[in-house]
């Protein structure tokens, strides 16, 4: 498997690891609730709403990046380039989860920009194409 779709892969990883602070604020709430999980998580604060909120950016995160990753996949763009891409998406995505529950503001958008602007640079990859081989 390629390094691109290990990160793939990794990165739906992410999703659930950030997920776990949210169970754990939720059972600090009084117990997790399975019958109305969605309606407990609205009620979260502080750490539990940031560990939330990551939790979903997450997701959304994760759709643009496997669809970049897919992009140079089905054109054959692949490289150091794409790799490095790839890459460096993961390492901004942990450390976005670690400023989002440090509450780290400035620092979470910073890294967020760096892992939205790799999803793109992978979406148009196939353009460059002559320059990652």
């Amino acid at each position: 498997m390629s390094i691109p779709f290990w990160c793939v892969f990794i990165s739906a990883l992410l999703i659930y690891v950030a997920r776990m602070p949210v169970a754990k604020a939720m059972k600090e709430q009084g117990g997790y609730n399975n019958h109305l999980p969605r309606q407990q998580q609205a009620q979260l604060t502080g750490f539990g709403a940031r560990a939330l909120a990551a939790h979903q950016n997450s997701i959304e995160a994760f759709i643009l990046f496997a669809v970049g990753v897919l992009m140079a996949h089905t054109t054959q763009t692949a490289g150091w380039l794409i790799d490095s891409l790839a890459i460096i998406f993961v390492i901004a995505r942990i450390l976005y989860l670690l400023c989002y529950w440090g509450d780290l503001a400035w620092q979470r958008s910073l890294v967020w920009v760096v892992g939205l602007v790799c999803s793109l640079l992978l979406m148009i990859s196939p353009t460059f194409k002559t320059v990652l081989l």
